[in-house]
């Protein structure tokens, strides 16, 4: 067989790959049953409704959730209890709503958003759902290259020392959705010592990985909050986590951390919103997680899950694709995504190929501001949900799909 002959093979190798009718939804990085059964003794982890202050879970209040789920999730992103809110069972819901009261009341010590152009940072690649907060709110976003390090922090530097209107930036510090990005401290120092034209500046830290490693090192980042205080900054980050990839993803238990000056804040705004949040919850996850032992030791369940099907992906990708000018792919350390790179011009028609051999894939383009990326290049892959024999073949599809849309 020559070369000349390849576009023609794989074009039938599609083609068969077709006749297999799958029906693989990769839309999103939803854990596997498998996963969700590591968390099943939550059914029976509540031997009780009372709180260590004598608090009863079944009634109203707790507006800053019970205090040893604070406790819980000060250990666990390494800042003290006094400055975490255990609250809703998403941390996209407790963006979201920073950003909400934000616009309409203001940041601590500081004017409502709304009463001007809000902009915010979006590194790109990055988290749909947070462009998807901005774009239904009216906030301008401006794309930030990604580095190996983290964002581009020359740009990012520049930027906000020049426009007011810049509020905020969006980060997924660890394993970045979908690049697999870790920060670096210089890139974690710079951000919190920038100068920045609008004194009520925010960096929304999204720490959504943080424990999600797939490799046996486990890589750390600094803490942003110290961070920020040493630079004189300390109402400028606001963390955000939850255990929804950790326990079951539709029924975690979600925090915020953040300065004393941003606690008082929220409690004063989300205490309008809400007489109290599901204690019960809180109360079952904490006997359950206990301390930061225990929850390294389920992630690492978790882990020996995922790291096969990662695998999977890489191998089949290599094999298709490792000879395609042009073509590239992430090899993260941790989190959920895979970041497949094609040349300029193909991800739709890779992704509309893909979906006509039956796999569903994350829309082109949804990594970035307004589902618009400018070169076209950016698939996400989420490997977590499928069995391990489904990622492998839906990585084959992928791929077969992606030669056939370079009639390579």
């Amino acid at each position: 067989m020559t070369a000349a002959d390849l576009p023609s093979q794989h074009h039938e190798q599609y083609q068969a790959f077709k006749q297999l009718g799958l029906k693989l939804d990769m839309s999103r990085g939803k854990p596997a049953p498998e996963q969700l059964d590591l968390s099943n003794a939550l059914m029976a982890s509540l031997d009780g409704y009372k709180a260590v202050d004598g608090t009863d879970g079944r009634n109203y209040g707790g507006t800053i959730g019970l205090p040893e789920a604070r406790e819980l999730f000060g250990k666990l992103l390494d800042v003290p209890a006094a400055q975490v809110v255990v609250d809703s069972s998403a941390s996209l819901s407790l963006m979201h709503d920073v950003i909400i009261y934000s616009l309409l009341n203001g940041t601590s010590g500081h004017a409502p958003w709304v009463r001007e152009p809000v902009t915010f940072l979006c590194p790109v690649p990055g988290y749909d759902r947070h462009f998807a907060i901005c774009e239904a709110r009216g906030i301008k976003m401006i794309n930030i290259p990604m580095t190996e390090a983290g964002p581009d922090m020359d740009l990012v530097e520049k930027l906000v020392a020049e426009d007011a209107s810049i509020k905020g930036m969006w980060c997924v510090p660890k394993y970045s959705n979908p690049g697999g990005v870790v920060y670096s401290d210089a890139v974690v120092a710079r951000l919190a010592a920038m100068k920045t034209a609008a004194p009520d500046f925010r960096l929304m830290w999204d720490d959504a990985y943080r424990f999600h490693h797939l490799g046996e090192r486990k890589l750390e980042v600094a803490n942003i909050l110290d961070a920020c205080a040493q630079a004189g900054n300390p109402d400028r980050a606001i963390v955000f986590a939850s255990s929804s990839k950790v326990t079951w993803a539709g029924s975690g238990i979600a925090a915020l951390a953040a300065s004393p000056a941003n606690i008082a804040w929220w409690t004063k705004h989300a205490g309008i919103r809400s007489i109290g949040p599901d204690k019960i919850n809180q109360l079952r996850h904490v006997r359950l997680l206990k301390d930061v032992a225990t929850v390294e030791a389920l992630m690492e369940q978790h882990r020996l899950l995922l790291k096969p099907k990662f695998e999977a992906v890489l191998a089949q990708f290599e094999h298709y694709l490792g000879d395609v000018p042009g073509v590239s792919w992430t090899r993260p350390q941790g989190g959920y995504f895979i970041d497949l790179v094609t040349p300029q011009g193909s991800a739709k028609r890779t992704v509309a190929l893909a979906k006509e051999a039956g796999i569903t894939l994350t829309p082109a383009g949804a990594a970035f501001p307004y589902g618009n990326d400018p070169k076209d290049s950016h698939i996400r892959i989420a490997p977590s949900f499928p069995s391990l024999d489904e990622i492998t073949k839906a990585a084959q599809g992928i791929a077969l799909s992606l030669r056939v849309a370079l009639g390579a």
